[in-house]
């Protein structure tokens, strides 16, 4: 099972490397991570994905929590919640019939060319996971030259306060 994590941890050096390291010398497979700075910029805000069943989420939150620097940990995906990857992918696209090809494709996934060159175009794709890979599966006979994505994202959905999270009883203070 598929379980994604927000974990809210003091914005200092090192953070990152502490958790990721503790998870991995447990054995705990991330299987997606973003980090970035909430709108207090002493805290940031780590998103994990972990797959495993819910022993496995039972134990990598309490290794979190025994972290001094993480603030607040929630299982996002035990509440309504929106999630999305970020992806920029480079393909070969030559002028003419295969760059209209792509430009009608990009237009029906909601995406955007970002960069035009000779033979190559630089597409930004964001979404579901699905949404995603899907987007590259219809990539592949043009040729991907490039592609790098960023770790998935999440947050439950409106009409559940901060502080409500933090109430909840799937979200652990730290």
């Amino acid at each position: 099972m598929r379980h994604v994590l927000s974990a809210v941890v003091q914005n200092v050096p090192g953070v990152l490397a502490h958790i990721s390291g503790m998870l991995a010398s447990r054995g705990y497979n991330i299987d997606s991570l973003a980090v970035g700075e909430t709108e207090d910029p002493h805290l940031s805000r780590m998103t994990f994905v972990v797959v495993g069943d819910d022993h496995v989420l039972e134990q990598v939150r309490k290794q979190l929590e025994k972290i001094v620097t993480v603030v607040r940990v929630l299982d996002v995906s035990s509440s309504d919640f929106v999630e999305r990857d970020l992806m920029l992918i480079k393909v070969a696209a030559e002028p003419g019939g295969s760059r209209t090809e792509i430009n009608e494709l990009v237009d029906i996934f909601r995406g955007r060319i970002v960069d035009v060159g000779r033979t190559e175009i630089i597409i930004e794709i964001s979404g579901t996971e699905n949404k995603i890979v899907a987007f590259i599966d219809l990539m592949r006979p043009y040729g991907i030259r490039e592609l790098v994505r960023t770790g998935r994202i999440a947050m439950v959905r409106s009409g559940m306060s901060l502080e409500e999270q933090v109430n909840d009883p799937h979200a652990v203070e730290a």
